[in-house]
């Protein structure tokens, strides 16, 4: 199998070895496919991408996808086994095996072990013969249960010398987080461990579970408190105590008199090395062939006789060992702490991610890192033969793997995936080489902006408009924005993943102010001009285009997906091409054969609402919003997100159109009349408002609509007919349209029309990406279709501003939607396909919404997020490198630090005032947003933003690293940041991220049954998903965290808390590796981690993760967040839990208020605050401040849900024995008024609240709720849920599914 791939790829066999988290080790997974559905499902080219469509196509049913996709799993025992393995000088050990394994990942662990980590150069031996590396454990004759594998020293070669160089110094710093902090080799931060005292399992430090009540301090530090005005940024990195390095070397370096002299060679030297010990002993080491030993050169005279003794060893590390007394004790106390971490806080990402705040490191000697920035290790890539890696082979190589079946498609998966992270982070480095002046141009002679680099196969072009070539399209502006538009088409093509149709690998990298794009180079295009090898599409935006059968048949197969129209266009000849995409996508055949396409800068169509075009009206919702906007560029498009959504819309209008003229057929039929009156009512609603669907919705207000036609199914209730035009789309789209009866065909043609799809016959909506583009010209007998075209694209603009921003705010408002920060606010406007450049449209709509106040959160996120951002990248070359904190701080005193390529004088901004800057920012504002912001402190003053946020923002956006200290902003007298503040500027980095297909469908099943209420089953399918997951991946991801996480939350509510504290614990590691130590999902990761800890009975943990994820929250929303409500919640019961009464009080009371504000008063959400609070004050025997705030939960729970529902008579209740309590504490007050000291006092209750009933509470707030899983409640659970299916299909309950759907989906919480 590996036959094909290993010369490309021994890379992508080097991964993780983690074992399958359920499953003895040496169990295997196979998916039973029987060979017609790998047809189906496999078919090469087009696996996940025909499910796609069938879906878009009509039976949008979820039922009908989800069992085409839940391919059979079995289960066959793989048996695993054990060898036993002997390394010189330790005891032979076992070690479990599955037979899929290669020797390599022996090698792997080996190198890892406490006991034989310093070795690297041996060869696995079995009965005397030597295992090949690359070998299949199940390949080797005689490997078997019990095996003897003896560890043998091989000899060393140069590389084989540094690898093992390199290794040491890895193990050296493997505490040190110096390589997070400066962003290399895909380390990042973790501060998990510092609140759990290490691991959370049993083996972790605490063993004190009886009397832990008494050992709890609650107190936080002062600024978590509710209402702390301080926001200091220094506790964003708690200082771990690990991280204090142990010194085992001062110096380990390369020795000045490399490379050894031809004599020396003779004798075997193969380099010299330069050592200091902690002892303050300078030596001299020779790696020779034999292993490591002392020579008795110096610092200025050669000697490479050995010394006396000289202490030959094969492994450095016992070579030192025997020197260095400091050495041996420090290196073997480091090692045991090195294997004590949880491995996620070791393993590499795989992307790079950087910490935007760093503490001041102290730089030390190291060799390796010195080699590195000067080899810019081209001439050393660990694994791989050949030297420098032909990246654009191995991208292509990959995806021509074979796809047929699961365990092919894994291993496709996982080779393009690896090949990707590689790509990305060696287009990284090349872009940051090539900014910072370390390549040497392709074309030397022109002026710096116009040049072109190549570094490590990788070509690369920086963002400026070259040659005139985007001068009609808005010049540099263009330039700037080409890049990310063609990235987004590399992706989608890659993504529909079309065999024989390749893409170039593409990196977008912001450095410094610039835009460089990295591309792997097709073979051969580097020796011919351009014009000979373009064969289709357009070199000049369709002046001259040329077409080719072969690129025709291969973009047919896209355009489906992609909902790109095939089309005529003219060429200077006035003949007319046959096009299949826009007009600038090239397609060239290199000389490797394979059919490419690049300059995918125009898949998608472009966005009327900022392309003024002259003689075209956009309709009148767009028209409101005071639309079509001049941008600062033409190539605005929009999102494939958009189109998806829209077509999905114009879906259900298609079906709705059927129905009603379904009905009005058998209506007439039963009346006798004529059938002209039908195709007068399919006309109404033609093409001018088709879109807003008038005929059926109120027409005054948008949000009405997009409430009617509200993606997805939940609705189908509610649309009259819907169930009827379901089935009438079976009987009717007979693809040919043949064999219907012709009443029917009529009332297709006439939805057909309205909704605008292109075939008469059938549903089916494409976009002409060519409309609108200067210089392309369509012949004369497609203008009823050009003209068509333009009506969609019209309806396209309309329906972004009619229906997804009102939704997005919508959801925003019903808190299903909650940005916290700047990411995840770009990340819910583009999931709803709304660019950007909305963000001011979508204020606005925000400024009309009357629940205006509920919407606060909102403005902070974006303010900060874009206008600052989008005035520092966009800003012309001067200013884009300004420091950025001149925003916040409020003088100059910097000095640019170096010099760069592009820009002539590059000091103009050193001389900008604040206020000029401010300027530039609004003026930035209102031209690319049409927002308007006043100054800094107005803003801050305005909308409530913290600097603090603000600075985070900037930097993240901006690649800023500063160094973590106290700043002071609102000093008059200096300024807040110095130029020893700035630490680093990091790269901003946008690429493709394959995904992995099978492991996706899984885990979307086992959400699937998991919402039906098949807990197991969906237990089993998500565990499924993991190992898939990790099987493609590797044990990081973004995916992998929130497989996790639903694990976690699925262990919990089956009652396995120590497995879902373990989930959630892998989740949260994962989550600040990957996305962030303050991403707004690591901050709900710790909040999920806080509640099982608490349920484990771990309660001073629970509480310093919920201070943990309160402080992060502050730093990055401020207190003044829905969010922060739920936190408070949390934290204000665990200290009630733990009768710490007065801090309870101010978190909960914070929580009352804050959940007050965003769902307004009258929310069941408000009514559980009260009665939380209330239960405080009954604690503190405070009755009458209990009653009050009970009396205002019960009047809630009284008006929205009735007298008769369960919460208001638990309310009741409580009133009543709060009532009591009250009157008998009154009684014993005034018995002892009465009588003094010798009063006879009735005992009064005054109960700590039990860990239960906190719990319980916990589990409330957090959506939890408990199904008490016997086998029969499951059986009876499962009936249930079959009985409502079999029901719902009958049609019987179309109304009470609504309801019942809810209750299910209220029990068990999906996040």
């Amino acid at each position: 199998m590996f036959g094909t791939v290993r010369p490309i790829i021994p890379a992508c066999e080097h991964f993780f070895r983690i074992k399958p988290s359920r499953l003895p080790a040496g169990w295997c997974w196979i998916i039973g496919h029987s060979a017609d559905t790998a047809m189906v499902n496999g078919d090469g080219a087009h696996g996940p991408t025909e499910e796609a469509e069938s879906r878009q196509d009509g039976n949008s049913e979820a039922d009908g996808g989800e069992d085409s996709n839940e391919q059979e799993v079995i289960v066959i025992q793989d048996t695993g086994f054990t060898v036993k393995i002997q390394a010189p000088g330790t005891e032979p050990f076992d070690l479990q095996v599955s037979p899929q394994e290669m020797v390599q990942e022996i090698h792997q662990v080996l190198m890892d072990r406490e006991d034989t980590c310093h070795r690297t150069c041996f060869s696995l031996q079995l009965d005397g013969n030597v295992l090949d590396n690359f070998a299949e454990l199940k390949s080797i004759e005689g490997l078997q249960e019990g095996s003897l594998l003896k560890v043998v020293e091989e000899p060393y070669t140069v590389r084989e010398a540094r690898i093992h160089v390199r290794h040491i110094r890895d193990l050296l710093k493997s505490l040190d987080p110096s390589d997070a902090y400066n962003g290399v080799d895909c380390n990042s931060l973790s501060f998990l461990s510092i609140f759990t005292d290490g691991d959370l399992g049993d083996s972790g430090k605490r063993k004190k579970k009886g009397n832990e009540l008494e050992q709890i301090d609650c107190t936080p530090p002062e600024h978590i408190l509710p209402g702390s005005k301080e926001r200091p940024l220094v506790p964003l990195q708690p200082q771990n105590k690990d991280w204090k390095p142990m010194q085992c070397l001062k110096v380990l370096t390369m020795s000045g008199w490399n490379p050894p002299p031809g004599n020396r060679k003779m004798h075997g030297d193969l380099m010299y090395l330069y050592i200091v010990t902690v002892e303050e002993r300078h030596v001299s080491l020779t790696a020779s062939t034999r292993g490591f030993y002392l020579n008795q050169s110096t610092t200025y005279t050669f000697n490479p006789k050995p010394a006396n003794p000289s202490f030959l060893s094969h492994s450095l590390v016992e070579l030192l060992s025997q020197i260095s007394p400091a050495f041996k004790k420090n290196f073997t106390a480091l090692q045991k702490k090195r294997v004590q971490r949880h491995p996620f806080e070791r393993i590499a990402t795989p992307f790079q991610v950087y910490s935007w705040t760093a503490p001041q490191v102290d730089h030390a000697m190291d060799c390796v890192r010195a080699e590195d920035a000067y080899t810019s290790r081209l001439g050393y890539e660990e694994h791989i033969p050949g030297q420098t890696r032909d990246w654009n082979e191995e991208l292509q190589t990959t995806r021509e793997l074979p796809r047929k079946n699961l365990p092919e498609r894994l291993l496709r998966e996982r080779a393009i995936f690896k090949v990707h992270s590689d790509f990305a982070a060696a287009a990284t480095r090349g872009a940051m080489a090539v900014i910072d002046g370390n390549v040497m141009a392709i074309n030397p002679g022109e002026e710096t902006r116009m040049q072109m680099f190549i570094w490590n196969n990788i070509f690369f072009s920086l963002g400026f408009d070259v040659r005139d070539h985007y001068r009609e399209l808005g010049g540099d502006a263009a330039a700037h924005a080409a890049p990310t538009n063609d990235l987004n088409g590399v992706r989608a093509y890659g993504a529909v993943d079309v065999e024989g149709l390749y893409t170039l690998g593409t990196v977008v990298v912001d450095y410094r102010g610039y835009r460089v794009t990295a591309q792997s180079i097709i073979p051969g295009i580097l020796e011919r001009e351009q014009e000979q090898s373009v064969i289709y599409g357009s070199i000049d935006f369709g002046k001259t285009v040329v077409s080719h059968s072969k690129y025709l048949e291969l973009l047919e197969k896209t355009s489906r997906p992609l909902k790109v129209q095939r089309h005529n266009v003219l060429n200077e000849k006035d003949d007319k091409v046959e096009l299949c995409s826009s007009v600038e996508c090239k397609g060239i055949i290199g000389n490797d054969g394979r059919h490419y396409i690049l300059d995918l800068l125009r898949t998608f169509p472009p966005d009327l609402n900022f392309l003024p075009v002259d003689g075209e009206e956009l309709p009148p919702e767009s028209q409101r919003q005071g639309f079509p906007r001049q941008h600062r560029h033409r190539l605005a498009c929009l999102r494939q997100e958009l189109i998806e959504a829209f077509v999905e819309h114009r879906y259900l209008l298609f079906m709705k159109m059927a129905a009603l003229q379904l009905m009005q057929q058998k209506a007439n039929k039963d009346t006798k009349t004529d059938t002209p009156a039908i195709t007068e009512t399919s006309d109404t609603p033609s093409e001018s408002n088709a879109d807003t669907t008038q005929t059926q919705t109120a027409p005054s207000d948008p949000p009405s609509v997009t409430e009617a036609v509200k993606e997805g199914e939940e609705n189908s209730e509610s649309i009259p007919g819907l169930a009827q035009a379901k089935e009438l789309a079976e009987t009717l789209v007979g693809e040919d349209g043949s064999c219907i009866d012709p009443k029917s065909r009529e009332v297709v043609l006439n939805a057909c029309k309205a909704v605008g799809s292109i075939s008469n016959t059938s549903f089916d909506i494409r976009f002409n990406p060519d409309i609108f583009s200067p210089g392309v010209r369509f012949p004369d007998d497609s203008a009823d279709d050009v003209q068509k075209q333009k009506q969609l694209l019209k309806d396209a603009a309309a329906f972004l501003v009619s229906c997804q921003v009102p939704s997005l705010v919508k959801d925003c408002l019903d808190h299903s939607a909650l940005p916290m920060d700047g990411a995840t606010l770009t990340e819910a406007l583009r999931q709803r396909g709304i660019n950007i450049r909305y963000l001011g449209s979508v204020l606005e709509f925000v400024d009309k919404t009357p629940a205006k106040a509920q919407l606060e959160h909102f403005y902070v996120k974006n303010r900060n997020h874009h206008f600052l951002n989008c005035f520092l990248s966009s800003f012309p070359d001067a200013v884009a490198h300004l420091p950025p904190d001149e925003l916040v701080s409020r003088r100059k005193n910097r000095k640019r630090r170096n010099r760069v390529p592009g820009g002539g004088d590059n000091t103009a901004w050193a001389s900008l005032t604040p206020n000029e800057l401010w300027k530039n920012i609004a003026s930035e504002a209102q031209s690319y947003y049409h927002f308007t912001i006043q100054c800094a402190d107005q803003v801050v003053e305005k909308y409530g933003l913290q600097k603090i946020t603000l600075l985070r923002e900037i930097s993240v956006k901006t690649g800023i690293q500063i160094l973590i200290k106290e700043y002071n902003f609102d000093s008059r007298h200096k300024p807040a940041f110095t130029e020893e503040d700035i630490l680093n500027i990091f790269p901003v980095v946008k690429h493709v991220n394959p995904k992995a297909s099978d492991a996706f469908h899984f885990f979307q099943s086992g959400q699937a049954k998991v919402q039906q209420g098949f807990l197991k089953e969906g237990c089993e399918l998500i565990n499924e998903a993991l190992n898939l997951f990790n099987n493609v991946y590797g044990a990081m991801h973004v995916e992998i965290c929130a497989c996790l996480r639903l694990l976690a939350r699925l262990n919990y509510i089956m009652g396995d808390h120590p497995e879902a504290l373990s989930n959630q614990q892998k989740a949260v590691l994962m989550s600040e590796r990957v996305l962030g130590i303050e991403h707004p999902n690591t901050i709900q990761e710790y909040m999920h981690l806080a509640l099982y800890c608490f349920a484990n009975g771990q309660l001073s943990t629970a509480l310093k993760l919920l201070y943990r994820a309160r402080y992060l929250m502050l730093m990055v929303t401020g207190e003044d967040h829905p969010e922060m409500a739920l936190l408070d919640s949390n934290i204000g019961l665990v200290l009630h839990g733990v009768m710490e009464y007065d801090l309870s009080l101010r978190f909960l009371e914070n929580a009352l208020t804050i959940n007050t504000k965003y769902h307004g008063p009258r929310s069941l959400k408000v009514a559980l605050s009260h009665h939380l609070v209330a239960r405080v004050y009954e604690s503190k025997a405070e009755f009458r401040s209990a009653l009050q705030h009970e009396k205002e939960g019960y009047t809630i729970y009284k008006n929205q849900m009735g007298e008769g529902h369960e919460k208001t008579k638990e309310s009741s209740e409580y009133l009543k024995y709060l009532t009591q309590q009250a009157v008998a504490l009154q009684r014993t007050m005034n018995e002892i008024y009465k009588n003094g000291s010798n009063a006879s006092i009735m005992p009064l209750k005054f109960t700590a609240p039990s860990m239960a009933s906190v719990l319980e509470q916990l589990n409330i707030i957090n959506g939890i709720i408990f199904i008490p899983l016997s086998q029969k409640d499951l059986e009876n659970l499962k009936a249930e849920v079959q009985r409502r299916q079999q029901l719902q299909e009958l049609g019987k309950i179309e109304e009470t599914t609504e309801d019942s759907r809810l209750e299910l989906e209220d029990k068990i919480p999906i996040d």
